[in-house]
C-alpha cells in the first residue's frame, strides 16, 4: 500500500514537472545598467517571464500610454484587466512586440 502510495505520488510529480516551464526573470533582458528597452521587449518574453515580471512591466507601460495620452485618472480594476488582456494577447501573439498588443488592447478598449 505505501509502495503504490509512493509510486503514485512520484508519478504526479513527474507529471507535474514535465508540464511546468521556467520561467525568466525580465532582469535578464535588462542592458548592462539594468534599463529593460520597452520598445523591443517581446510578447514571447512578457509571456515566458514571472506573473510578478508580467504584471509590473504591463503597470509600466499602462502608465507610459496614459502619460503619453494625457490621462491623469487611475482606475486599479480596468488597468487591471486591461493588463491581463495584454498578457493574454502576448501568450497567444508571441512573435509579436508587446508594444503591438498594448495597441490592439488600447485600440478595443477605446
Amino acid at each position: 500500500m505505501m509502495k503504490t502510495t509512493f509510486l503514485a505520488a512520484v508519478a504526479c510529480f513527474c507529471v507535474t514537472a514535465a508540464g511546468a516551464q521556467t520561467a525568466t526573470p525580465l532582469a535578464n533582458y535588462a542592458d548592462a545598467k539594468g534599463y529593460l528597452d520597452v520598445q523591443t521587449l517581446t510578447c514571447a518574453q512578457l509571456a515566458d517571464t514571472y506573473q510578478e515580471d508580467a504584471d509590473a512591466l504591463t503597470r509600466w507601460y499602462s502608465g507610459w500610454y496614459n502619460g503619453l495620452g494625457k490621462k491623469h485618472f487611475y482606475n486599479a480594476k480596468r488597468s487591471a484587466e486591461l493588463e491581463h488582456q495584454v498578457i493574454v494577447y502576448c501568450k497567444a501573439n508571441r512573435d509579436k512586440k508587446i508594444i503591438e498588443g498594448l495597441a490592439v488592447v488600447f485600440k478595443e478598449e477605446k
